[in-house]
């Protein structure tokens, strides 16, 4: 729900808040309708922000309606609780995937072994839990991320593309375990009721599994998951795009509430 200036088209005197400053220099935006609804949600219902971002990433933005009782970070791999890291969600988070997958490191040193400077702008490591290139999608070999996915399948990770970053991720990092584990200490504390509705967005194919495992999602008409047409019963597609298609998500979940 946050964008960059890219993402504001040719919409014409858009009102906007900053909601994230890297370097001292403003980065991401939202509508300032978006970030009115934003609030406005938090006030009656149990948002969890849900980021592939590191917590370092996170930390950068601003969101209308914080601070947040949870967040979840690093696509799954760390939950915040009243902003701090739970070192005990991690080390059991850690222990599963030693357990399903090859390391980080053979991993890293795989992928080193088949990139190079001719298309990779920055190669990442996300938290230690996985790692991601900043690539130049011009120079990008055309059957790179298929070859790369398809050998990390065997060893319990899996490639992904979202814009010009390719993520490589340990299977057991995603973003639907951790949510659920958030909605259970939530029923627990009494904070939510066990009735309630899970509602999610997403928009890349990280998102996939948690949109399939809500009870009602939506996705914007763009984005990685745009470009994969992809559906499910239970998904709705916004009809904008863009920094506009912000809007429609929280209006969509301000109706779905109702």
């Amino acid at each position: 729900m946050i964008y960059s200036r890219n993402a504001f088209g040719t919409v014409p005197d858009l009102s906007t808040v900053c909601v994230e400053h890297l370097d001292g220099e403003p980065l991401s935006y939202m509508t300032a309708r978006a970030a009115d609804r934003l609030k406005a949600l938090a006030e009656v219902a149990a948002v969890i922000p849900t980021t592939t971002r590191t917590i370092e990433q996170f930390n950068r933005i601003q969101l209308p309606g914080a601070p947040w009782r949870y967040a979840v970070t690093t696509n799954g791999g760390n939950i915040l609780d009243n902003g701090h890291p739970d070192t005990r969600w991690r080390e059991a988070l850690d222990r599963d995937v030693r357990a399903s997958s090859a390391s980080l490191a053979e991993i890293s040193a795989e992928l080193h072994s088949r990139t190079d400077d001719s298309f990779v702008l920055k190669y990442r490591v996300a938290d230690e839990l996985f790692c991601y290139l900043v690539v130049d999608l011009a120079a990008l070999p055309a059957d790179f991320l298929a070859e790369w996915d398809a050998w990390c399948r065997p060893r319990g990770w899996s490639a992904s593309q979202q814009g010009r970053k390719i993520y490589t991720m340990p299977n057991a990092v995603c973003k639907s375990r951790t949510v659920a584990e958030v909605r259970h200490r939530l029923e627990y504390s009494g904070d939510l009721d066990g009735s309630a509705r899970l509602l999610a967005a997403g928009d890349g194919a990280l998102d996939a599994e948690m949109l399939r495992a809500a009870d009602l999602a939506i996705r914007p008409r763009h984005g990685e998951l745009e470009e994969l047409a992809w559906a499910h019963p239970n998904l709705t597609v916004t009809a904008t795009s863009g920094i506009r298609a912000g809007e429609e998500i929280l209006d969509w979940f301000a109706d779905a509430l109702e």
